[in-house]
């Protein structure tokens, strides 16, 4: 008998045309970036995990994951009484995203984003670092992952699938974490595009859909 080959068992969903496009991006914003200049990165989460005990250790968790000096924005710090919930306001602001979706099972690699979230990540996932915090393996960009709309039509949800061979290694990691990386005070264009150029002749492999 032949072994089922598991669709889920790789190490990326992403075409390897894919990964590099995404690597060379990602570059690209880290060598324009100014020194001083803040890096403002959004956490998307669901109402029931803000409202959550364990939120604020949660929030530490994708903190430390993050590279240091970034201004963290999540819903309670940027949608205030005075200033109700307005993505359309703050998204031009926006340096990344990070999506905190809950898991199916616990351990497993199937994620779900309502609407909202789903509609935060399009607006940002084509020209910005857009990353699934995972309880299990950390940070995933959202290129290397399988994604899949649900119904209903008119309020769709967005389902995202981490591989399971993803390491924290991969190049599309290093390449967004570096982007997101607020750039040293002093440090030249020359002096950034040379930090994150290197990046874009380790690629190995390829992104999501």
């Amino acid at each position: 008998m032949h072994a089922t080959i598991d669709p889920l068992d790789v190490e990326t969903f992403a075409k390897p045309a894919q990964q590099r496009r995404f690597v060379a991006a990602m570059n690209r914003i880290a060598a324009s970036r100014i020194p001083g200049a803040p890096v403002r990165i959004y956490i998307s989460v669901r109402p029931s995990t803000r409202n959550s005990p364990k939120w604020e250790s949660r929030l530490a968790q994708i903190t430390e994951r993050l590279p240091d000096g970034v201004e963290i924005l999540h819903y309670d710090n940027t949608f205030t009484n005075g200033r109700p919930y307005d993505w359309d306001s703050i998204v031009d602001s926006l340096d990344g995203l990070v999506v905190l979706a809950e898991p199916k099972r616990m351990g497993s690699r199937v994620y779900f984003l309502g609407p909202a979230a789903r509609l935060e990540l399009r607006s940002l996932i084509a020209h910005k670092p857009v990353l699934l915090n995972s309880h299990n393996l950390g940070l995933i960009p959202v290129i290397d992952c399988k994604s899949q709309i649900l119904a209903p039509e008119d309020a769709p949800r967005l389902k995202l699938i981490a591989p399971k061979k993803w390491q924290p290694d991969t190049p599309t990691l290093t390449a967004a974490l570096n982007a997101l990386t607020p750039a040293a005070a002093g440090a030249t264009e020359e002096e950034r595009a040379i930090a994150s150029g290197h990046l874009a002749h380790t690629v190995v492999a390829a992104p999501p859909r």
